[in-house]
């Protein structure tokens, strides 16, 4: 018994050991001296599509446990179905589509027969009008979709234009026990087929110019080297264990298909769905599929644990939110813009993810508070126009000052300082973060640091006059969305 103990022991202290070596080697990703506007550094292509891939190995990444990609899918593509080591956000950027997410332990409450009712006898065969599937959701610009950690989901493009979806991953979400890197595993297809021959096609000096990342890559950890699980088992398995033939066993393990991991639906997808969904969403954001802001005047790193009771609800949780409805603005300043931060308050499956997510929007030369975010780590993509950004770190340094173009991501590290100014045609932004009700602390306007303090404690922190002290304090009266003062005005005309 004494030699169980120690052993027991022993081990408590090993893996005691792990976490802080796994800790302080997180912490020392945060020494950020200097961060740049990142764009996709990899395309894979597929038959009816492409997934545009961001270096997982870059600091900001590493810093914050976060990775990002973005599929662009064609009319009628559909990404193949799979599932994923770690809790994903997805925001709809433009276009229209389906997805389904399949939830362990749900009913499939969609389902349609013209013979429900059959014997033991007819029960192996087939019966071409039947199916049963779990909740399908229609998506449209602007939707979050929430997807917990291993839950297999596909997506499909039903519109008639191009369908692009950003996806972010919370790689050191507590539901991850894998690694550091986010993993994709397929129950369909080939995807490594187009990515192979991607690769064999392209120039050499690019891919000499890329190997070096692209060998670390090609070692199993990113999406180019996610495969079909199927072709992992032995075709006599599958076939008894699906009870079906040898041939369409091997079709499930998909080896000789090429078409990648977005494949051309033939003659479209027939899914069990409510009718008229589409009109009604049609009928609440207009002709554009997008909300008129001007109708509006007319668990990451914690227990893990979920809350009591909600486990029993998972099934019918929502697991889409429009952060374009205008319900959910925050913030609006009709001179300047708006903010909507969708959290677990208004979408309670966020709180199982320990996400959430930010959609903002500055007029031409406005500006956002200087702020930092108190407990989440933030990472902003431009959806529209420029967005100049400046960020700084504990030692006071500007670690970036920089314009973010439409497509450009960058990582703001937990407490570090930022400011937003929109170019002269506006910016739109969407910001994922690592905490389920991230809280930010602004530095100026009527509710931040500054005009929190007294009065005498400005004077003497800043060396002001008394009544300089106050003209700091007070002459900012809006609280988040700046108006484009004339000052910057007329820097931006010269």
């Amino acid at each position: 018994m004494a030699s169980k103990a120690c052993l027991l022991l022993a081990l408590s202290l090993l893996f005691t050991a792990c976490l802080a070596r796994q800790r302080q080697q997180q912490q020392d990703q945060c020494q950020l001296r200097n961060i740049e506007a990142l764009e996709p550094y990899d395309i894979v292509q597929a038959e009816a599509g492409v997934t545009e891939i961001w270096d997982a190995d870059n600091q900001q990444f590493q810093c914050a446990g976060v990775d990002f990609i973005r599929h662009r899918i064609q009319p009628g593509g559909l990404l193949l179905p799979s599932y994923v080591n770690t809790p994903i956000l997805a925001f709809i950027e433009r276009g229209r589509g389906v997805h389904g997410v399949i939830l362990p332990g749900c009913p499939e409450t969609y389902e349609y027969s013209q013979d429900q009712q059959f014997s033991g006898e007819r029960r192996g065969q087939e019966f071409e009008s039947q199916d049963r599937h779990q909740k399908v959701e229609e998506l449209n610009q602007g939707d979050v979709v929430a997807i917990p950690t291993g839950a297999a989901h596909w997506l499909h493009n039903d519109g008639d234009s191009e369908l692009v979806a950003v996806v972010f991953f919370d790689t050191q979400n507590y539901n991850n026990q894998l690694d550091e890197y986010h993993r994709r595993f397929f129950l369909a297809g080939n995807p490594q087929a187009q990515s192979q021959q991607q690769q064999q096609g392209r120039p050499q000096i690019q891919r000499q110019q890329q190997q070096g990342r692209r060998q670390r890559q090609w070692q199993g950890r990113q999406f180019q080297n996610s495969g079909n699980i199927f072709n992992g088992f032995d075709v006599e398995f599958i076939a008894e264990a699906f009870n079906v033939d040898r041939d369409t066993a091997e079709k499930l393990q998909g080896q000789r298909d090429q078409r990648g991991h977005i494949v051309k639906a033939q003659q479209g997808l027939q899914i069990i769905r409510p009718q008229q969904t589409r009109q009604h969403q049609q009928s609440r954001r207009g002709s554009s599929g997008r909300f008129d802001p001007r109708q509006q005047h007319q668990g990451r790193r914690g227990s893990g644990e979920w809350s009591n009771g909600f486990e029993e609800t998972i099934c019918s949780l929502k697991l889409k939110e429009n952060i374009e409805n205008p319900s959910h603005a925050d913030f609006v300043n009709p001179q300047a813009g708006k903010i909507a931060n969708l959290n677990s308050f208004k979408f309670p499956i966020l709180k199982h993810l320990q996400l959430s997510a930010e959609r903002g929007e500055l007029q031409r030369n406005a500006i956002q508070s200087p702020h930092w975010t108190i407990n989440a780590h933030n990472l902003l993509y431009v959806t529209e126009g420029t967005l100049r950004v400046q960020i700084v770190n504990n030692e006071g340094n500007s670690i970036f000052d920089n314009e973010l173009r439409e497509g450009q991501v960058v990582v703001i590290p937990q407490n570090f300082a930022v400011i937003k100014r929109a170019g002269e045609q506006g910016a739109r932004w969407v910001s994922f973060k690592t905490n389920d009700n991230a809280m930010i602390a602004n530095l100026a306007g009527r509710v931040s640091a500054i005009s929190g303090l007294p009065v005498d404690v400005v004077a003497n922190s800043y060396q002001l006059s008394r009544e300089d002290a106050q003209r700091l304090k007070f002459s900012q009266r809006e609280t988040v969305l700046f108006n484009p003062s004339y000052r910057s005005q007329g820097r931006a005309s010269a």
